[in-house]
């Protein structure tokens, strides 16, 4: 069936109808009982090899959720991956597939956790959505502005949940945080400091790893590289370091703007619009296999004339400055001037944003609900949006207008074309 939900209700009529009693399986981690399979999400996992098995582990440990399979390009993370799961259900049961498109077509999925490297986002998402499926995806959306958008597009045309790895909503200080500066307890915010990060860091261990040699033999390298260019298979390029080759990944800008500046917007009510103007300038390296930007200064203005900067200098989180103050949150910290800020109420008849304190929970109960999740697709393609645009103020050097409305770069063909992905053959990008 198209829909996952139309799945489960026809098990429940069927299992009315046979008027049989309902059977309950056990965790076999906990011992406690688990809902019958037709009130169980039944779940897939793309992409093993780094955020994929941490998320996966979460799914794992809810009772309501049924992982059957999981895919990888690495037959290592493949094999890792599966015992995980083999060994919480206590079964060899968890079928293992190389290629997502065997996983997305086996027709008995509620919905799929995707995690794979940035490039990878689009196609494996759209193809979920048009399956029918539910996602869990990672953040940033997408590896461009224009693979965001169609992600958007086809998740509005199937009408799917989605549900962006931006789980700092889903924690309480940064919660505590937004919904104090939304409703004005620092006045009007003319300005934001956004700090992402600076350098780079050896996830993998990689570094100085870039002679060119042959793939390993369980490593599927020519898909693992699917719509990028072509390039030789050398380690510092690909598990966990791929995120600072600009063919694969955005460099800092784009591993944490799905975090810290998806806070500022939601602070500020800017969860579906742009800035009309961006400016950057930043340290890009040359001659290596990593080609990210280590250091960074943006502007962001948006309509109004509110000012987000972007910066490696800046310490990591959000800090709004308002008429009365400032306040600033990161993880673990929540800090305001005044401090008595921090102890203002927010009144049932103000402003009260969305809440969740599980970010896995609220993707599962919005799968059953149908509700819309804390970071859906078109929020999560705003606040990509900004890095995108900031990366292209960065290599092109130039000033980018930006019509959020059309989503269009204003006056200037050339970084125009920098929004849309250039595929390989034979992949092409469903808008």
């Amino acid at each position: 069936m198209a829909s996952g939900m139309n799945r489960r209700g026809f098990l429940r009529t069927a299992a009315a109808a046979l008027a049989g009693p309902t059977i309950l399986t056990r965790c076999a981690t906990t011992g406690a009982p688990r809902p019958a399979p037709s009130e169980r999400v039944t779940l897939g996992a793309i992409g093993l090899g780094w955020q994929g098995p941490d998320n996966l582990g979460q799914f794992l440990q809810r009772k309501d959720v049924q992982v059957v399979a999981v895919c990888d390009v690495d037959r290592n993370h493949l094999q890792r991956v599966k015992e995980m799961v083999d060994r919480t259900y206590d079964n060899a049961d968890c079928a293992v597939y190389a290629h997502f498109e065997e996983l997305l077509a086996r027709g008995d999925l509620d919905a799929v956790s995707i995690a794979l490297p940035d490039h990878w986002h689009a196609i494996p998402a759209i193809m979920a959505a048009d399956a029918g499926l539910d996602v869990y995806g990672e953040k940033p959306l997408a590896h461009t502005l224009i693979e965001g958008r169609a992600i958007c597009n086809a998740i509005k045309r199937n009408d799917r949940v989605w549900q962006t790895g931006s789980w700092q909503r889903s924690v309480e200080n940064f919660h505590r945080a937004a919904e104090l500066v939304r409703n004005g307890r620092i006045g009007k915010v003319s300005r934001v400091e956004v700090g992402l990060g600076q350098g780079y860091d050896d996830y993998a261990g990689t570094k100085d790893q870039t002679a060119e040699q042959p793939p390993p033999p369980e490593l599927d390298y020519d898909k693992w590289l699917g719509p990028a260019p072509v390039s030789p298979y050398v380690p510092a390029r690909i598990h966990k370091n791929w995120r600072w080759v600009m063919d694969y990944g955005g460099g800092r800008i784009m591993d944490w703007v799905g975090h810290h500046l998806d806070i500022a917007h939601w602070g500020l009510g800017l969860d579906h619009t742009g800035p009309v103007l961006v400016e950057g300038t930043g340290v890009i390296p040359r001659g290596g296999v990593w080609d990210a930007p280590t250091d960074y200064d943006c502007a962001c203005t948006y309509a109004g004339g509110l000012t987000i900067e972007i910066s490696s200098r800046f310490p990591m989180g959000t800090k709004w400055f308002g008429e009365d103050g400032w306040l600033f949150v990161t993880r673990g910290q929540l800090t305001a001037e005044p401090a008595s800020v921090l102890d203002e109420f927010i009144g049932d008849d103000e402003i009260r944003l969305y809440k969740s304190r599980n970010h896995i929970g609220n993707f599962i109960e919005c799968v059953k609900s149908r509700e819309t999740t804390i970071t859906p697709a078109e929020t999560a393609h705003r606040s990509a949006s900004v890095g995108h645009l900031c990366d292209i103020a960065i290599y092109t050097g130039r000033r980018i207008r930006w019509n959020p409305e059309t989503e269009e770069i204003l006056d200037d063909p050339g970084a125009s074309e920098m929004l849309a992905p250039r595929y390989r053959a034979p992949w092409v990008l469903k808008t």
